[in-house]
């Protein structure tokens, strides 16, 4: 099976490789536009991000799925706080499907940070002193102590995007390309 990742941000790869690794496939990373702002702010537009990146990893390979993966910030009801949130598309060219990965609360100075325009990779990189945390543990390990980290949360998004794809009786009723 070959499978393109529309990014070529290497935490993005290690997250598809280990979540299909026991399908053996041969992964391409693929940098694509997500279409979307660099920091997106709601799961419609974090989702619009992955579906953009999965479709055009496919439509620049010739790949039998392509995945895309976006992470963002989002508020939810009866939730306090800005919430990291995870993202993940996977393509066959005919239909999509889509699959969230962990959510965590982000602490109020990053949130404030963001809510000024930042965006959340440089604005932890700051808070740390570090630089490319976001392709290495990301904010998700981070504010977890390493209890998840950023390929295990965005693995669990692909497994659940990728997920109906290898199983039987799995297929949703509405068109392939709505959400």
């Amino acid at each position: 099976m070959n499978v393109a990742v529309g990014s070529t941000n290497p935490v993005k790869v290690e997250a598809v490789e280990r979540t299909l690794e026991r399908f053996q496939s041969s992964i391409t990373a693929v940098e694509v536009d997500s279409g979307v702002a660099e920091q997106p702010w709601s799961i419609g537009e974090t989702v619009t991000g992955a579906e953009n990146r999965a479709r055009r990893a496919l439509a620049a390979t010739d790949a039998d799925y392509g995945i895309g993966l976006e992470g963002g910030v989002a508020r939810f009801d009866g939730v306090p706080g800005l919430s990291l949130i995870m993202w993940a598309a996977a393509t066959d060219g005919n239909r999509i499907e889509r699959g969230g990965g962990p959510t965590l609360r982000l602490p109020d100075e990053v949130a404030r940070r963001l809510e000024d325009g930042a965006e959340l990779g440089p604005v932890m990189d700051d808070r740390l002193g570090t630089a490319g945390i976001a392709e290495r543990d990301g904010a998700a390990g981070v504010l977890t102590a390493g209890l998840t980290d950023r390929s295990r949360a965005l693995g669990e998004a692909v497994a659940c995007a990728f997920g109906p794809f290898v199983t039987t009786g799995n297929q949703a009723t509405e068109t392939s390309e709505s959400h």
